[in-house]
């Protein structure tokens, strides 16, 4: 069973008695929909969540009359519904911070010619929640809303960095379990050593290791809510050599995050 199935025993204070799984296991279903995906049957949402074909049925026809949904029926399956997309505007348009940040992410990715991201944490991904492009060979499908991985990213290393230590162990046995077995080695590696390189020098990489092609740096920033995002920039590979990530983008990367932390006023 997939840790969509178990969202009870996998989120924090999910033991407590004030926690709904019927809640959790809604929110599930949401968050099985992936990206470019128009539409998606029972049987598929339930293989992705773990739970029983009848439950889906219940809460995708729940989420269905509250417009979270919609139901197709020539091809009987469902599709994200018009709700989602408020519930997200609401989202970004109280992120002070998205605001202050976009003009100096712009402005960073023209001067390196590579893109930058600011995303933030949803379960086992880091979704974007602004994006900005400054090469013009090098865009990739990825926009504001979009989701990748925590664990080989530079945004997802980010982000674990900048857990509180004892809070890192816990978050990576939960992410742990959402992923095939054999992956736990070069997943574990990796954010070891993204702890390391943050304490050394103040950034993360990730350097052909989400994808071959790509080669990225990261940084933490708590907004002033403390919500915990994470910036990163990354462009081709064969441009951004470690060395290049080390000495340029790294750097330039840390210095923006300060420059949007001071303009948030600390």
């Amino acid at each position: 069973m997939s840790r969509l199935g178990n969202a009870a025993e996998d989120v924090t204070g999910a033991d407590s008695p004030d926690f709904i799984t019927s809640v959790a296991r809604a929110f599930a279903v949401l968050r099985s929909f992936r990206p470019q995906e128009r539409f998606v049957g029972v049987r598929e949402i339930a293989r992705r969540t773990g739970l029983p074909k009848s439950t889906i049925g219940r809460l995708c026809y729940t989420l269905t009359q509250l417009g979270y949904l919609e139901f197709l029926p020539a091809e009987e399956k469902y599709s994200l519904g018009i709700g989602v997309l408020s519930l997200a505007q609401h989202y970004l348009a109280g992120l002070d911070v998205r605001a202050v940040a976009r003009p100096l992410m712009q402005e960073l990715a023209e001067e390196v010619h590579s893109t930058v991201a600011l995303a933030a944490r949803d379960g086992d991904h880091m979704v974007f929640i602004e994006i900005c492009h400054g090469h013009q060979l090098f865009r990739m499908s990825l926009d504001v809303g979009e989701r990748v991985p925590r664990g080989t990213t530079a945004l997802g290393r980010a982000g674990h960095v900048g857990l509180p230590e004892e809070e890192r162990a816990r978050v990576l046995a939960s992410y742990l379990r959402g992923v095939p077995e054999v992956e736990w080695p070069k997943i574990q590696k990796g954010l070891r050593r993204a702890v390391e390189d943050y304490e050394k020098y103040g950034f993360v990489f990730s350097v052909s290791e989400w994808r071959n092609e790509v080669s990225a740096v990261g940084v933490p920033l708590i907004a002033s809510d403390g919500k915990l995002l994470a910036l990163s920039c990354f462009g081709p590979a064969n441009e951004l050599s470690r060395e290049r990530l080390l000495e340029e983008l790294g750097p330039k990367v840390a210095q923006l995050r300060d420059r949007i932390k001071a303009k948030l006023g600390g």
